[in-house]
């Protein structure tokens, strides 16, 4: 075993003189700036469609708390029946409030918030029969 420490320690001082420079990683991919337009979503046939698409893709995405999904989700809605614009309004309101508590104490607790509505509209939507993920 001892006999490969020699072997290691020479292959561990020329890897680091190989006189290459290294590549630079790229940054990553700038976050969507807002919800798709809603004439880019699928067609709102049932009702709601459009909305529920556009929250499955926010949550796909990791995107509830980029500035103007939550606004688009509640743009979607005004096709919607009232469950789902329901949903989407208390979406809206819970990242409002988000944005409002940025750095002060109860900031957490009010992304988590947006959360569990944008969960309380998932569930709103599968209710509907609306497809929300996948």
């Amino acid at each position: 075993m001892f006999r490969f420490v020699p072997l290691i320690l020479v292959f561990l001082v020329l890897s680091g003189c190989s006189g290459a420079e290294e590549q630079p990683v790229p940054p990553p991919p700038a976050p969507p700036t807002s919800a798709a337009a809603p004439s880019e979503l699928p067609e709102d046939d049932p009702p709601g469609t459009r909305t529920c698409a556009a929250l499955a893709e926010a949550i796909t995405d990791s995107s509830l708390m980029t500035p103007g999904i939550a606004d688009g989700i509640r743009a979607a809605a005004v096709t919607a029946d009232a469950p789902v614009a329901d949903a989407a309004e208390r979406l809206a309101a819970a990242y409002a409030s988000a944005v409002a508590a940025a750095g002060e104490d109860n900031e957490p607790d009010a992304v988590a918030a947006v959360g569990a509505a944008a969960s309380d509209m998932s569930t709103v939507c599968s209710d509907s029969g609306l497809q929300t993920v996948g």
